[in-house]
């Protein structure tokens, strides 16, 4: 249920963040949960992957390269599910930060209601 919750959440966020920032676009709404269950599973198979090979500079940069992961599976994203699009690496990054900041906040919320 947990997970059926974080979708949904992840969703909305999408369909907002494209609404808000230019250089995001979303062709529908289904798009947007296409994207959530996409960066879902590129977050859990893709990313530890992309980690452990970038460790030494996620340590030189005290954990900003984790920033950076985060923008290139935005982009990588791009290229999985047809109708979203990002002009950029910066509309990129600052999309994941702004959704990781939603979804840490869903989580925060849902835990606290516990």
């Amino acid at each position: 249920m947990k997970t059926l919750i974080n979708i949904f959440f992840t969703t909305v966020f999408v369909l907002v963040l494209a609404y808000f920032m230019e250089g995001i676009t979303i062709d529908n709404p289904a798009t947007a949960l296409m994207v959530a269950l996409v960066l879902g599973l590129l977050n859990i198979f893709v990313k530890p992957v992309i980690v452990f090979f970038t460790l030494p500079a996620t340590v030189f940069t005290f954990g900003l390269f984790l920033l950076v992961i985060n923008a290139l599976l935005v982009l990588m994203c791009t290229y999985f599910v047809k109708g979203f699009h990002v002009r950029g690496f910066i509309d990129a990054l600052l999309f994941s930060l702004i959704l990781s900041f939603g979804q840490a906040l869903i989580s925060k919320l849902s835990d606290s209601k516990k």
